[in-house]
């Protein structure tokens, strides 16, 4: 799975992944057929492994939550290991030739299937008044998925933790969480509030 996560799949022979396993060729074409199937199998292991985050983030409680939690750890995933930077998925998808066609399908169809479970969640939000209705929740689910993508391809770039959680800090300040109604607004019109001034003054003279 390393060798793959940082060279992507076009990018790692078999000898590459007869040595990373020490495992001569025709024992690896023997168990696996494939590079192709030896990259999928690493692709499942990887997602059982690394990204669990993404579902634990769909039980977050609100919506601004659920995107925190993908995003920051989305960040600390990319940047977590010096030897192989960024995501396998997206490392393995960047700069697929026509000959590899199948592997970018594969995980533009993994990709989707996450985008489409966020669209899930943040459409659930809306209905629960947690996010404006004023924004599409399959725009917004896709565009947190593009900046995943985003994250990976600057990690894979050399781009540190620190600067990375700073753009995700700048995207969250922006995000459209429905404002809640505020104590004040729910109060009749030139009630004071509680425990102010004016209000221990009226409460006196009552």
């Amino acid at each position: 799975m390393a060798v793959f996560w940082e060279r992507g799949y076009e990018g790692t022979s078999f000898d590459d992944l007869s040595r990373a396993t020490k495992v001569a060729r025709p024992g690896l074409y023997a168990a696996f057929g494939n590079k192709e199937s030896l990259f999928l199998k690493a692709l499942d292991f990887y997602d059982a492994k690394y990204t669990l985050f993404m579902r634990e983030a769909l039980e977050k409680p609100s919506s601004l939550d659920v995107v925190t939690h993908i995003l920051r750890k989305t960040v600390e995933l990319n940047t977590r290991f010096t030897e192989h930077l960024g995501c396998l998925g997206v490392n393995g998808a960047v700069a697929c030739s026509s000959e590899a066609e199948s592997i970018r399908l594969e995980l533009v169809r993994r990709r989707s299937l996450s985008e489409a479970a966020l669209a899930r969640r943040l459409k659930r939000a809306q209905k629960e008044s947690d996010l404006t209705n004023a924004v599409e929740a399959g725009t917004m689910a896709r565009l947190v998925m593009t900046l995943t993508q985003g994250i990976s391809v600057q990690a894979k770039a050399g781009v540190g933790k620190g600067i990375l959680m700073k753009m995700v800090d700048e995207f969250l300040r922006t995000w459209p969480s429905k404002p809640a109604t505020s104590i004040r607004s729910k109060r009749f019109v030139g009630s004071p509030v509680p425990g102010t001034k004016v209000a221990r003054s009226r409460a006196k003279a009552s």
